[in-house]
């Protein structure tokens, strides 16, 4: 799990990083990064998988699962590349994403991170 202090979860900073429109898409992926940093603060990270990419519940759950997971273990590992720059990161899974492994999922996030 992700510790609190790295985790995006209030609507305003959600709307606040969809309005800043810098994406980057890979394998299923697409990763929003919010406004450059000016203070000292930890960057945050969002997952969303909205209803129109699956009906089911369990099908949604298990790709933000992936996703979570890879990314707490690139932030445990250090590689998160140039995304300590930004103040929030969302990552949106599409259909394309669904049939991803953990092992696919984990590389296109890296992938995603050393874009930016």
């Amino acid at each position: 799990m992700i510790p609190k202090k790295y985790r995006l979860k209030s609507n305003a900073a959600f709307n606040a990083t969809y309005r800043v429109n810098n994406s980057h898409r890979k394998n299923g992926i697409t990763l929003i990064a919010g406004l450059k940093k000016t203070k000292d603060i930890p960057t945050k990270a969002g997952f969303v998988v909205s209803k129109k990419t699956h009906k089911r519940a369990v099908k949604r759950n298990r790709l933000k699962r992936l996703m979570r997971e890879s990314y707490r273990q690139l932030l445990k590992e250090g590689k998160l590349g140039n995304s300590t720059k930004y103040l929030s990161l969302i990552f949106l899974g599409s259909t394309k994403a669904l049939e991803n492994n953990f092992r696919l999922t984990k590389q296109t996030i890296y992938e995603l991170l050393s874009e930016l």
